[in-house]
């Protein structure tokens, strides 16, 4: 299993206008080819009435990369999206760049640098994240230490996600498996060897700064 990954914080968009055609730049994460086509289609019944619906994904799943001009010239559209997704390092990604025809002709290396700026626009729009591969983990303690555990989680890079006030107090949290071994000893030597955090999975986390 990879360590990390980049993806797209959120679905989003934005557009310009190129020699009065206009560009939609549109980008969602997914995690399926199923979810990628489904976006795909849900923008062409949105935009029945444009000229284009270009789209590209990339997914971490069996490593497919997938694109379609959508009535383009051949290697004008679709190719030029893709190659920004891959060049940006991302996956788990689909983008569609709608083109409202405007009555000028662009040319292949007009519409290239078209379709690279509404990929690239969407891609920004969304935000660029980081995924990392993290411990989810579990700690108990009593109420007088829970203060110290709240400061020391974060400290050590974990972030804490979740916490219950029960008879004790349950803390919920991710950290990256490279700054384990040293928050065990760090919490082995606030508690006085009393407490050890329990490791009940595995998960991906938005690690970005």
């Amino acid at each position: 299993m990879e360590q990390s990954y980049k993806t797209i914080e959120k679905e989003a968009q934005d557009e310009f206008v190129e020699q009065r055609s206009r560009f939609i730049g549109y980008v969602r994460p997914v995690s399926t080819e199923k979810e990628a086509l489904a976006f795909i289609e849900e923008k062409k019944k949105q935009h029945w009435d444009a000229k284009h619906n270009v789209y590209a994904y990339v997914l971490r799943e069996g490593g497919v990369q997938r694109y379609s001009d959508d009535g383009e010239p051949h290697g004008t559209a679709g190719i030029p999206a893709l190659d920004v997704l891959v060049k940006s390092g991302v996956t788990d990604v689909v983008v569609v760049v709608t083109r409202y025809f405007g009555g000028i002709l662009l040319g292949a290396g007009g519409l290239v640098r078209a379709y690279t700026k509404g990929t690239k626009i969407a891609l920004d729009a969304g935000g660029i994240i980081t995924m990392q591969n993290c411990y989810k983990c579990s700690i108990v303690c009593r109420y007088d230490q829970y203060g110290k555990l709240s400061g020391l989680i974060p400290s050590c890079s974990g972030v804490i996600d979740d916490t219950d006030f029960g008879e004790n107090v349950t803390l919920l949290f991710h950290i990256a498996p490279a700054e384990y071994e040293s928050f065990s000893r760090q919490l082995a030597d606030a508690t006085g060897g009393s407490l050890e955090a329990e490791i009940i999975g595995k998960d991906y986390f938005n690690t970005t700064a």
